[in-house]
């Protein structure tokens, strides 16, 4: 076999299995998406954000470099609408913007207000893991 068709080879192999788990987009907040993540016992971070909120605007880099990010693959990302979704957030007891709460399915495994320090987002983003 010639080197080119070795080199094909693999590089056809290394795009086959070697691509790494795609992160997910952060999704609209839904009553129905939150449950259907839960049910199927998906890891789940819902952020509380208001586009007027500057600590909201300060956590926004952090949560949308998860969203890009392969080690948070299989983290479901919800961002509340904290002005318009007043019976969701009270469902969920969010009393204030920049709220962010992380579920490891229905279980909730942490939640904060105003943190913006990028490691203490993820390590919360992490507990929902498995």
């Amino acid at each position: 076999m010639s080197i080119f068709r070795k080199l094909c080879a693999i590089t056809l192999f290394s795009l086959l299995f070697a691509t790494p788990l795609l992160a997910q987009p952060i999704q609209p907040f839904t009553t129905a998406a939150l449950k259907a993540a839960q049910a199927a016992g998906q890891p789940v971070l819902v952020d509380a954000y208001a586009s007027w909120c500057p600590t909201c605007r300060k956590q926004a880099p952090t949560i949308d470099a998860m969203a890009k990010d392969p080690a948070f693959a299989k983290l479901l990302i919800l961002r509340l609408d904290y002005d318009n979704q007043t019976a969701e957030k009270r469902a969920l007891g969010i009393v204030t913007q920049s709220t962010l709460i992380a579920y490891d399915g229905s279980k909730e495994t942490g939640r904060s207000v105003g943190v913006t320090d990028p490691g203490q987002i993820r390590k919360l983003a992490q507990s929902a893991l498995p």
